[in-house]
């Protein structure tokens, strides 16, 4: 782990040309440590083998489908309005059909709160699934998590099987998997942090590509100014990378570090960050 001093940072990737917006946040010495606390409005409760991980009823297929319709028309046109959200990079995703036909995994760094929905944006209509924070299950944001395709982290060893099975499902049905490989969403930040090693692992598994995405800032300038509250807050650009295969002929732990480090090395590069203040993995 690298520790480093934010201010002399900001000042740094400034001067290298990277725009880094001044939002007053103090951001933890620690890559992967919350800085929001969730909003509990029911009983927090294990995330164990008993947890629905593929909902299948009728209610959550019902929500699923409002979630997307609302994403797919109204926030398509709130982001770009609200944020300035540009997308850079399609051709990445448009030329490479092919190396798609079993899937995708999408990484982004976890920057705002409407980026999972940006990175649905930049893949055009396509739905997601993810793993997401075992605490929001239970907060005000469970019905939009969950809708979206959010599917909890295990808290027990055996859960975790039923979690595995449930992204195997997805695998088969050609699902492509979102993950936000930070782990943990810390607001309007430039540097991207180290990864955790789930999706790298998950594309060896499936011998399915990682496309990277990377999120950077603009001055909010102009018309994007009259959003009093977001006003101090900077435009959205998401850049999409080339995507990269694992290495299937290593070891599969061998072969995920190898895959990490090319992601974070390529999503620092499109972020136009020429030093890094942070270590490509987390350090367990």
């Amino acid at each position: 782990m690298l520790f480093f001093y934010h201010d002399f940072m900001q000042e740094h990737i400034v001067k290298d040309g990277t725009f880094i917006p001044d939002t007053g946040i103090k951001y933890p010495d620690k890559s992967d440590q919350f800085i929001y606390e969730p909003v509990f409005i029911k009983e927090r409760r294990t995330i164990d083998k008993d947890y629905p991980f593929e909902d299948k009823s009728f209610s959550a297929k019902f929500r699923h489908f409002i979630i997307y319709a609302g994403i797919f028309t109204v926030v398509f046109l709130l982001n770009p309005l609200v944020y300035g959200l540009k997308i850079k990079g399609k051709e990445n995703i448009r030329k490479n059909r092919k190396l798609f036909k079993n899937g995708a995994i999408t990484v982004c760094n976890h920057v705002y709160r409407w980026d999972f929905l940006a990175v649905l944006q930049a893949v055009k209509y396509r739905q997601l699934c993810f793993p997401a924070r075992s605490d929001l299950v239970f907060t005000t944001d469970a019905y939009q998590v969950l809708g979206a395709g959010g599917i909890p982290l295990p808290e027990t060893i055996s859960a975790s099987k039923k979690f595995n099975e449930a992204f195997d499902h997805m695998h088969e049905k050609k699902k492509w998997i979102h993950v936000f490989p930070e782990s943990c969403r810390w607001d309007f930040y430039q540097p991207i942090r180290p990864f955790k090693a789930g999706a790298f692992t998950f594309a060896y598994k499936y011998q399915i590509p990682v496309i990277p995405m990377v999120i950077s800032y603009r001055p909010r300038t102009g018309f994007y100014k009259i959003f009093k509250k977001k006003r101090k807050l900077p435009l959205i650009t998401l850049t999409i990378g080339k995507p990269c295969m694992p290495d299937l002929s290593l070891p599969r732990k061998h072969s995920s570090q190898k895959l990490l480090e090319q992601v974070h090395a390529s999503m620092v590069e499109m972020a136009g960050i020429k030093q890094n203040c942070w270590e490509s993995a987390i350090q367990d």
